[in-house]
């Protein structure tokens, strides 16, 4: 695939070389001005900056989004992806710009060499049918609650990081913008959804373990830390990524450095009493962090007894109330308290596709797209 000795070139600097050495100068010979944008966004590992040597076995390498305005696309797109078929180099960098199926025949594809035109991994589009198609909505024409709500946060982070390597549309870096973050009081509800999914099982940690099923015990606290995790990034304004990156994504908190070994003395527990004490610590963390936000009335962080029962909780239903009482929008306070769809849904097959339709279009209403 590439020489021995040659260095790795992380992905978005090889997406933004690919297009100043390899493909705009195609564009400019064969379609002239043609107005175009050009960015490294979507799907893959790189466009969040956690690739390594081993993504480059399967859908990695060089690899760009180019967008043009509604006419131009409609009236050029393939005439591009032809001639990029053609006249591209069959390597950049050392790396195949022809990008196989498996041997299997699947969807997935792999960088490798061919004498004939390549099969490129430069997607042409336009902003509009790019956004509709991972969204469901063009942010450029505003983001209703419902559209924020709908949005899977990895799409989310999906589409605010990468690398825009040319803006000359001058409307990629308007509609990044607008999907930046959430606005306040959504970004409130969703904080407070995510307090709820943890109240409602702070103390199972200590209920299964006080009947012998550590098992159970060490599942629920598991499940609780992940939903940490998921909060850590929420209040330091980082959309959480899918599971295979949620770790790598949250250590890189500056809560991390405290909040890491607390997380792993709660996993690494066998016994609910020792589970219970790391767990209770990481509440009190991260509450001290999202009172610090200053979204919300303060809320005291200490855990304390679960009623009248010997387990360690935070309760933490509190910060729920406290974070939708400050909610100034009406309908996103009188919305159920289920959160945004990664918050009321828990598919992998779900949450790696957009939505079609809306979370809160008075019922609850998805279809996936085949």
């Amino acid at each position: 695939m590439r020489g021995v000795d040659q260095r790795f070139v992380p992905g978005l600097e090889l997406s933004a070389r690919f297009y100043t050495d390899a493909v705009a100068p195609l564009l400019r010979r064969y379609f002239g001005a043609v107005p175009h944008s050009a960015a490294r966004i979507g799907t893959g590992s790189e466009v969040l900056g956690f690739d390594t040597e081993r993504s480059a076995d399967h859908e990695w390498g060089p690899r760009l989004q180019l967008f043009l305005g509604e006419e131009d696309n409609a009236a050029y797109a393939e005439s591009i992806r032809e001639m990029l078929s053609e006249r591209l180099p069959k390597t950049f960098l050392g790396y195949p710009t022809h990008f196989a199926a498996d041997d299997e025949g699947g969807p997935v594809r792999h960088m490798r060499a061919t004498d004939g035109p390549v099969y490129h991994r430069v997607d042409v589009a336009s902003v509009g049918a790019w956004y509709v198609g991972r969204l469901g909505f063009d942010p450029r024409a505003g983001i209703t609650t419902s559209d924020w709500l709908a949005a899977p946060t990895q799409t989310l982070a999906e589409e605010t990081a990468g690398v825009v390597v040319h803006d000359g549309l001058g409307e990629l870096e308007t509609a990044r913008a607008r999907l930046a973050w959430y606005p306040e009081d959504v970004w409130r509800y969703v904080l407070a959804c995510q307090w709820k999914r943890i109240s409602q099982e702070e103390a199972f940690v200590g209920r299964a373990g006080e009947v012998g099923d550590e098992l159970g015990s060490a599942i629920v606290a598991a499940r609780i830390a992940r939903d940490l995790m998921r909060l850590a990034l929420l209040i330091n304004r980082r959309y959480p990524p899918y599971g295979k990156w949620l770790g790598t994504a949250f250590s890189r908190l500056p809560i991390a450095a405290e909040l890491s070994p607390l997380l792993a003395a709660t996993l690494a527990a066998t016994e609910w009493h020792e589970r219970e004490r790391p767990l209770g610590d990481a509440y009190e963390l991260v509450a001290g962090a999202c009172n610090g936000l200053g979204l919300s009335a303060a809320v005291d962080p200490a855990t304390r007894n679960y009623h009248g029962r010997p387990f360690r909780v935070l309760h933490a239903e509190r910060f729920t109330a406290a974070l939708l009482d400050s909610v100034t929008d009406a309908d996103i306070r009188a919305l159920p308290q289920i959160g945004a769809v990664d918050q009321y849904v828990d598919s992998t097959d779900f949450l790696m596709r957009a939505p079609s339709g809306h979370l809160y279009a008075g019922t609850v209403r998805f279809s996936l797209k085949p």
